[in-house]
């Protein structure tokens, strides 16, 4: 469906196309107004064009107004300024739209009408190790882009990139041959497997020989032992069994849990053919990428590919599962979803990618990182990180005391329900909630607050909505309403109605930006921005206390149709849209 955005766009283009032909190389661009008293949108498109024609931007904006004149959607265009475009929505458009809207289940959102397979890179923990806070980023981000790109009909396949090979597991394995536990294994594997990775490397600190068993014990591994191969698995398993608890209670879901051992097979063959076209280079006994005069920001940084030792790397294992993903996946679009200090890395990826002529989209959503109140990374009063699990415990126990304190009259079993969904709620929408390129302070006091850009807030105006919905049904006000019986009269209409209903048909331009920009923090800012003009609207004007049964049976419809949008947008989220709290 189209709603007053989309058909404002289109008179504009063809004004465009009437003044200048379908050549002009300009795509105009339409958004809200940022001062409401000049109207609904504007577009500066009179001054992109002027500036280069040469012309005046506000001769060509009266214009192009002109062109556009008065319609069934909005009133003749204004001319503010030196030559912005300001579009007046009429009431009778909005509604239109809006009925169209709530019929929809979607709420007027299209599925592309080019589909495309876009594998998503993220979480990726180490195998052996417990998640801490800084996975939690990468997991939660990942995920709302996995939904995202569900919900407007693309194929998207998520892997879970394991650290299930490499250094790290000569010394777990020596560590567990000499001071193994098969009961602490079996219990809480991935703290138990920690503590020994932990225990051995001080130990090899002032111990060659240590260092050195530490060694063999990886090589044998890598050679096909079958003891350390038994062991490496049992830990493998042990630790994915872990994780997916961890998953669970965050609701994130993967599609594959390719570790870096599934593509070791691979890795030597890629570097010889590398060699072999000249695009790797040997260095000092090692095998290098050098970037040429094509990529200037990498030319003093090379890709280093495999070691004088004959060790493979991080990098050529990702060069493997880019081309594993391609041939077997089809990518059309790989997004990796890491934290900032990665930046170069993947551009080496991508750069070698181009060299190697794959014409496959790359991304790398990277973001910032989570500081505690001192403004330095978040840590335990120990100096180390904070667990992801015990970050979950603490945010639903905190959740549970303020349930407990406000609905006592709830059973236990309720109660925790409900703080487990705001718990968690409120621990994902407080990172979504960020622009995701910098770095935010956690605060607790904050993040479960029932006021501001919170997650509970927006629960908490569910909520609120669907207990009025619950009312009306049982007056008899709400459930034989039908979608396309409701009348309006247009004159009737309050601001609060009208600025609500505005913020309601913003929902799809604010999910494309999201989407568009791999920011959830669009989608987060724009629900806060519905449930503050729902919380306006509801007080200023009654609902079921509504002076006629017409109007009346409008304001339910508003109010069904917020909850609809809030639900969406909370799901979307990962968030849990709770009918009591």
């Amino acid at each position: 469906m189209k709603f007053p955005l989309d058909l404002i766009l289109e008179s504009l283009k063809n004004a465009l196309d009437q003044k200048f032909g379908q050549d002009i190389p300009f795509s105009p661009i339409v958004e809200p107004c940022s001062n409401p008293s000049f109207g609904d949108f504007q577009s500066n498109i009179a001054f992109v064009i002027a500036q280069a024609l040469k012309e005046n931007p506000r001769k060509l904006a009266l214009e192009l107004a002109n062109a556009m004149g008065e319609s069934s959607v909005i009133f003749h265009p204004e001319v503010g300024g030196n030559g912005f475009l300001n579009f007046k929505v009429k009431p009778n458009a909005y509604l239109k739209a809006f009925l169209a809207m709530r019929s929809d289940p979607r709420l007027g959102i299209e599925q592309t009408k080019e589909p495309q397979t876009i594998v998503l890179d993220f979480s990726s923990p180490n195998i052996a190790k417990q998640l801490h806070v800084g996975h939690l980023r990468s997991t939660i981000l990942g995920d709302v882009l996995r939904r995202l790109n569900l919900f407007l009909g693309h194929r998207v396949i998520s892997d879970n990139h394991l650290g299930d090979w490499g250094t790290q597991f000569g010394m777990v394995i020596l560590g567990y041959k000499k001071y193994g536990n098969e009961s602490d294994l079996l219990t809480r594997p991935l703290e138990y497997l920690e503590e020994l990775y932990v225990k051995i490397q001080k130990e090899s600190i002032d111990s060659g020989q240590l260092r050195e068993e530490a060694k063999k014990e990886l090589q044998k591994l890598q050679s096909g032992d079958a003891e350390n191969t038994r062991l490496w698995a049992n830990f493998v398993n042990a630790s994915l069994g872990e994780l997916d608890k961890i998953y669970k209670r965050l609701n994130v879901k993967f599609d594959f849990s390719l570790g870096e051992s599934f593509y070791n097979p691979m890795l030597g063959q890629i570097v010889e053919e590398l060699l072999k076209k000249g695009i790797a280079q040997q260095s000092e006994g090692a095998v290098c990428v050098f970037f040429g005069k094509d990529f200037p920001e990498l030319t003093d940084k090379p890709m280093l590919i495999r070691k004088s030792d004959g060790a493979f790397l991080y990098a050529t294992t990702d060069i493997a599962t880019l081309l594993f993903r391609i041939q077997n996946w089809n990518a059309q679009r790989i997004i990796y979803v890491t934290d900032a200090r990665q930046k170069l890395h993947f551009s080496q990826l991508f750069a070698l990618a181009q060299i190697l002529g794959i014409n496959v989209r790359l991304e790398h959503v990277y973001f910032g990182s989570i500081l505690g109140e001192d403004k330095k990374p978040l840590k335990t009063r120990e100096g180390t990180s904070i667990k992801l699990r015990e970050l979950l415990e603490e945010a639903e126990n905190r959740a549970y005391e303020l349930i407990e304190a406000k609905r006592k009259d709830l059973s236990e079993e309720k109660k925790r329900e409900i703080a487990r969904a705001v718990g968690v709620g409120a621990l994902k929408y407080a990172d979504l909630s960020q622009n995701r390129i910098l770095d935010y302070i956690f605060k607790w006091e904050k993040l479960l607050s029932f006021d501001g850009n919170t997650a509970p807030y927006l629960i908490n105006a569910h909520v609120r909505i669907c207990s009025i919905l619950k009312k009306a049904s049982s007056q008899g006000y709400y459930s034989t309403l039908g979608f396309t019986s409701l009348k309006f009269e247009t004159e009737e209409l309050q601001p609060q109605e009208i600025e609500l209903l505005k913020t309601l048909l913003s929902f799809k331009y604010a999910l494309n930006l999201a989407i568009e920009e791999n920011s959830p923090h669009h989608l987060c800012n724009y629900l806060y921005s519905l449930a503050k003009d729902f919380h306006k609207f509801y007080e200023l004007c009654p609902v079921l206390g509504a002076p006629t049964p017409y109007i009346r049976e409008r304001r339910i419809a508003f109010c069904e149709c917020t909850a609809q949008t809030l639900a969406l947008g909370l799901n979307l989220l990962g968030i849990e849209a709770l009918q009591e709290m």
